[in-house]
């Protein structure tokens, strides 16, 4: 049996970097095109590494004429929210023209299986939990406009021609490789997870609560924190389920586990043993009180459940990362 080419578009970060070392380890081919913009070639520690960007055709003709690929992963997206606000035209052009540009060259080289990156941003604020595949999605904010539009543009592509993908919406992404060879290293930092663990080790001076008058049981914001190396999972199974024949289709990827902001700032300090400056801001508009998915679609269809459920035990994947990558001795 040939082994299977994937091509991992943004495969140099967080969550792309994950992937590549879960795929590499199973026995598929990893091709990792980045553009280094946001990315760590020091995270591309499996498989083949090809520069460019998704936006340059004749860069991506070179790459699809080089390997027979088999699917394609898609990671290249801008992702920060107040960045997509303050400069949208950013994330119009990077996050639906150069990925329209990316689908036009999967066309050509005949390459019909896409995973495409999506989240729960697409939501924008819902009032009903936990948020279905079917609930309503009413982005606010440019970053989730640009990902429900790649969505819309995947289903009509799926409906007119021979592509198929999953488009997979996950909520907060964290936690660390359990091995420490891969992690997060954002910059700016916007997670709360490596922000908090950044005042534990004195890095920032405190950490600030945006707001705790919230109706949720602390008064603080509530969040689903799903491990990436669950999401790595999910992506795997995705991908399989298209390469077996699957039709295209959508999954929430949760824990279906809402944890406060408190929460993650004491389970910080338990792990780290540390203690640190928390400090009460104004709230943030549009920070929803609750976003708490159902994954229930993708236990049923692709096999797959959230591993790592206890938020202790994923922040303590993220202390051995971020302990190592910043030369802590504990």
């Amino acid at each position: 049996m040939n082994k299977k080419n994937i091509l991992i578009v943004g495969g140099a970060g967080y969550i792309g970097s994950h992937i590549n070392k879960l795929l590499s380890s199973t026995g598929y081919n990893t091709i990792i095109l980045d553009n280094l913009s946001t990315g760590h070639r020091d995270f591309v520690k499996w498989g083949a590494f090809e520069l460019g960007d998704i936006g340059d055709s004749t860069r991506l003709d070179e790459v699809f004429t080089k390997y027979k690929i088999d699917c394609v992963m898609h990671f290249a997206a801008f992702a920060y929210v107040g960045e997509s606000v303050e400069n949208p035209e950013k994330y119009y052009q990077n996050n639906v023209t150069s990925t329209l540009n990316l689908l036009k060259s999967m066309r050509k080289h005949k390459v019909n299986k896409f995973i495409f990156s999506s989240s729960c941003a697409t939501f924008g604020e819902p009032t009903k939990m936990p948020i279905i595949e079917t609930t309503p999605q009413n982005p606010i904010n440019p970053y989730g406009r640009t990902k429900l539009m790649i969505e819309h543009a995947l289903k009509d592509y799926s409906d007119a021609y021979d592509m198929r993908f999953c488009a997979l919406r996950y909520f907060n992404a964290a936690g660390c490789d359990r091995d420490s060879e891969v992690g997060e290293d954002h910059t700016p930092e916007t997670h709360i997870i490596p922000l908090v663990l950044d005042a534990a080790i004195g890095k920032r001076e405190s950490i600030t609560i945006f707001g705790e008058d919230y109706p949720t049981e602390d008064g603080t914001c509530v969040r689903d924190y799903i491990h990436v190396e669950d999401l790595a999972e999910a992506h795997k199974l995705a991908m399989e389920y298209l390469l077996d024949g699957g039709e295209s289709d959508v999954f929430n990827l949760g824990t279906g586990i809402g944890n406060s902001v408190k929460e993650i700032i004491e389970a910080v300090k338990k792990i780290s043993k540390r203690n640190f400056t928390v400090k009460l801001g104004e709230r943030r508009h549009g920070d929803p009180p609750v976003l708490v998915a159902s994954s229930e679609k993708a236990k049923a269809i692709l096999n797959w459940e959230a591993k790592y459920k206890d938020i202790e035990e994923t922040i303590a994947t993220a202390w051995q990362w971020h302990i190592k990558m910043n030369n802590i001795n504990e």
